[in-house]
């Protein structure tokens, strides 16, 4: 079986938590001692058990009714198996989300019925188009407080579709559903014969897994392996995780940003010799000759051209509470590299209503907003564009006085 990636985002009390529980409450995916807490507690609506429970496990989220922390839970139907991730809608934990948002391969954007698009649908939506996520399913929920009207979905349907038309998505669907009384989770609604699609589970079971562009063949060096016994005293591998692409004994490969280059005499992994390692193994590989090579080094095919650069453009959402800084030290990590970096220019800020980035707004930026900058590092850095290689094409950007994570960083362009 496959598996498929997939988080939960929207605005405040969209029910994105009840969701979730309801489709582990429907396809039977609770374990027996966890449903018996859940149902000791209160319940709402017509009696119906709480299954925001399910994933809000915090103390402050269950006093305050919303997702603060991302939400990790794991299930699987006879078809595929599933990591669901619950991300917050209040913008004050966008930062959160786009932790969420960052490794899915589908995004489930959740619209309540009675309010229509909201400021919060139209952020979601766009990172997750910068995020290149393939498949977005926009449910409509709480179908049951509008009389599960088709004129309220389909007015629904045509605003968001008008606005999502310039997001990058392979896939687009769109789901009337009640979250709170399991109408099209997991099983077609008997309250909504117009709705002659599949319901939420059968459109995740069905949905080609196509995965975030990975052109090329990178390799990133986490450390050098040189072991101390008798027997080994000439070994030396180079471990790390081959982030795209494939590896085979033989290859011809180049260290970036050195620009040396050799061959692979042997891989390893999982502790034996094979002869070819694939995208996302932990591996270790023996070169044919000494070279200096370190963490943060990339290996890419000898005949495969790779751009290296001190200056790119980005795209970025800023995480910190502290707006961005020009011209301030920050660090720049991408793969396994760590170098000085700053920023010298900010291009433009995102119009959430437009859906575009505004070349006059240039002016500070504050924590969730996004905007497209010029980077420019202290040492070069292997260049992938995040439309090509999400791998090695994504970065964060690490306030050097604080430590703290300041911004995601989406690699675009080079000046």
């Amino acid at each position: 079986m496959d598996l498929m990636r997939v988080f939960t985002c929207g605005s405040v009390d969209d029910g994105k938590s009840t969701l979730i529980g309801r489709l582990l409450y429907d396809s039977k995916s609770i374990f027996r001692e966890h449903l018996d807490h859940i149902e000791a507690k209160d319940r709402v609506g017509d009696g119906e058990l709480n299954l925001a429970l399910l994933t809000d496990g915090l103390k402050a989220e269950r006093e305050q009714g919303i997702t603060i922390d991302v939400a990790y839970k794991y299930f699987s139907t006879p078809v595929r198996k599933f990591i669901i991730a619950d991300t917050p809608g209040h913008v004050q934990y966008t930062r959160n989300m786009v932790t969420g948002a960052s490794l899915a391969d589908t995004a489930i954007i959740l619209i309540d019925a009675r309010q229509g698009i909201l400021e919060q649908t139209r952020r979601h939506s766009f990172i997750s188009h910068l995020l290149h996520v393939p498949h977005l399913i926009v449910c409509v929920n709480k179908m049951d407080l509008v009389g599960f009207s088709a004129e309220r979905f389909a007015e629904i349907e045509q605003d968001f579709r008008v606005m999502a038309k310039d997001l990058s998505f392979k896939q687009t669907t769109l789901i009337p559903i009640s979250a709170l009384k399991g109408d099209n989770i997991v099983n077609a609604s008997t309250s909504m014969p117009w709705y002659t699609g599949q319901p939420l589970l059968k459109t995740l079971e069905t949905s080609e897994v196509t995965g975030k562009a990975s052109q090329g063949t990178r390799f990133t060096v986490q450390f050098v392996l040189r072991p101390q016994s008798t027997e080994l005293h000439d070994f030396r591998g180079f471990a790390g995780v081959l982030r795209s692409g494939e590896l085979k004994t033989g290859d011809k490969i180049r260290i970036e940003p050195s620009g040396e280059t050799a061959q692979i005499t042997q891989l390893h992994y999982s502790g034996n010799p094979t002869g070819t390692i694939f995208a996302g193994d932990s591996a270790v590989v023996e070169l044919d000759r000494d070279i200096d090579i370190s963490r943060g080094d990339i290996f890419v095919p000898a005949a495969e051209n790779a751009q290296k650069v001190t200056q790119f453009t980005a795209r970025l959402t800023h995480l910190d509470t502290q707006n961005l800084k020009l011209n301030y030290a920050y660090y720049l990590l991408c793969g396994t590299r760590k170098v000085k970096a700053m920023v010298k220019s900010i291009n433009g800020k995102l119009d959430i209503h437009s859906l575009k980035f505004n070349s006059e707004n240039t002016g500070a930026v504050a924590l969730n907003e996004i905007a497209e900058v010029t980077i420019k590092t202290a040492a070069p850095i292997l260049f992938d564009a995040y439309t090509d290689n999400w791998t090695t094409g994504s970065a964060v950007l690490v306030d050097s006085q604080t430590n703290m994570t300041a911004s995601a960083l989406m690699l675009s362009g080079v000046e």
